[in-house]
């Protein structure tokens, strides 16, 4: 063996580390990286309701075991096929 062969024995790891290193700053972007929490303003304001919501109806607990107009018996009224015509 020449004196050349365990400079060509590294030349793969690090290959392949300098491939990885590579592929880690692409797709990190690390290096243009945005600090999200401190260099964005966020404005929080109350939770309002809009103008027309109403409330409609009020179920307290487990009393009823079925929701009203449910259709779990009517399984074929519930599948619909799609793409037939």
């Amino acid at each position: 063996m020449s004196d050349h062969s365990g400079w060509l024995l590294l030349l793969g790891p690090a290959g392949g580390y300098g491939f990885y290193w590579a592929m880690y700053r692409y797709y990190r972007n690390t290096d243009k990286s945005h600090d999200f929490e401190h260099e964005t303003a966020i404005v929080a304001k109350p939770v309002t309701g809009g103008e027309g919501d109403h409330k409609v109806d009020e179920t307290i607990g487990t009393r009823d075991s079925r929701i009203k107009g449910d259709n779990v018996n009517q399984f074929r009224q519930r599948v619909e096929r799609v793409g037939d015509d």
